[in-house]
């Protein structure tokens, strides 16, 4: 049975009274409208228009006679890519457009904050997605797939659902600071279940391996912030205080230590943390690693500013995964950039290279290691622009095998 966070009673405010004939269709005069799923590809602001506006039509009706004095104020959970879980520029545009268009909906947007927990009635996520069919990239770029959802927070059931696809007409995916630095992809069950409940169909329960930790998520969200504004004491204390709660134990609770722990130059500190990492990936049976090589090259980047951090990386993963007695596949990911079969080469190269590091570091490990590349046919982002949107389809990738 599923349960719901521990969250106080929303708390009623009145707001202003729609307009007479919007209260007519929703006692019933008009046909309710059912989630919107468009997939025809069209502009980015046309695509936020068209799912945000059937959110606001069916939370409206949902409210029936009693939305003229129902509560509609609405806290964000902060928006990500679907395949990566990352926030970047373009999931903060999505999520200031769809706010905006709420706001103007006659809907009150909260901070995503604790104490907002208690105030709103609607929680609400939203995804972007880059769509890998070969088929539906026009410009060579494929297009995105939008989901957002509001969740009723006082019992965690969805109460409207839309999807539409947007053209990606070079739009700026950057990732924000804190997925720009992570050495990891932050994937988990969390994670995962945000993006199933951006994706859950209107009655059905928020997933509850996310609708369960979403006070948390407030505390991992305000250090996520201190972070990206480089104030990282303080991202720090955040992260610690989130992992004092059992919820915390989190891939971006850990993560986000070791990212602070590093920036703060205490360097035994974010070893340990990212040993931490390694231990949670490893439960989790996969761990995608940022490993940046000099272009055509299995040697790494020879900035010490990028591959400084990554002797260290090596050793905690030869350490954990030695300690687990587990059997491990080490899958090498490229960019889609070049031609399908030099991908394939250059991606399996680069995960032997891999093999080999971990293999020096730890001998047992030898026997228990394989290696392999998936060239670009695993992409999570897909657009080949070789920058830091698209660093995680440059991953090598740690897979739990059975021995």
């Amino acid at each position: 049975m599923k349960t719901t966070p521990n969250i106080p009673m929303t708390h009623r405010a009145r707001l202003p009274a729609w307009p007479a004939i919007a209260l007519a269709a929703l006692a019933g005069c008009a046909t309710p409208t059912g989630p919107t799923a468009s997939t025809e590809a069209v502009s980015f602001d046309q695509a936020v228009a068209t799912a945000t506006d059937s959110l606001i039509t069916q939370a409206r009706q949902a409210l029936g006679l009693k939305a003229q004095f129902a509560s509609r104020s609405v806290v964000v959970d902060p928006m990500i890519e679907g395949g990566s879980g990352e926030q970047s520029a373009l999931t903060r545009a999505l999520e200031d457009k769809v706010s905006a268009r709420l706001r103007a909906g006659e809907f009150e947007v909260l901070p995503f904050q604790g104490t907002n927990l208690g105030k709103a009635r609607y929680l609400l996520v939203g995804t972007l997605q880059h769509l890998q069919d070969a088929r539906e990239r026009p410009g060579g770029r494929p297009p995105l797939q939008l989901n957002l959802s509001l969740v009723e927070l006082k019992g965690g059931h969805v109460v409207a659902q839309a999807s539409s696809r947007a053209v990606n007409d070079r739009l700026d995916a950057t990732p924000t600071p804190y997925y720009r630095d992570s050495p990891v992809l932050v994937k988990d069950k969390v994670v995962d279940g945000y993006v199933r409940t951006t994706q859950a169909r209107p009655g059905t329960p928020a997933d509850a391996d996310y609708f369960q930790r979403v006070n948390v998520a407030t505390i991992i969200n305000a250090a996520t912030q201190a972070y990206n504004a480089e104030q990282y004491e303080q991202a720090l204390g955040l992260y610690r205080t989130a992992l004092d709660n059992p919820a915390g134990e989190q891939m971006r609770t850990r993560n986000g230590i070791y990212l602070s722990s590093w920036k703060l130059g205490r360097d035994a500190d974010a070893e340990a943390a990212f040993g931490k990492v390694v231990e949670t990936a490893v439960a989790n049976n996969s761990l995608g690693v940022k490993f940046l090589f000099s272009p055509n090259s299995t040697d790494f980047w020879p900035e010490p500013k990028i591959s400084g951090p990554y002797p260290l990386w090596l050793r905690q993963i030869a350490r954990h995964v030695a300690a687990s007695k587990a059997c491990m596949n080490v899958v090498g990911h490229t960019s889609r950039s070049g031609s399908e079969s030099y991908n394939d080469r250059l991606s399996e190269r680069r995960a032997l290279a891999i093999r080999q590091k971990l293999v020096a570091e730890s001998a047992e490990l030898g026997p228990r290691l394989q290696s392999s590349g998936a060239g670009f046919r695993q992409n999570l982002i897909g657009t080949g622009t070789d920058d830091a949107s698209d660093a995680l389809d440059r991953r090598v990738e740690f897979r739990m095998l059975a021995c």
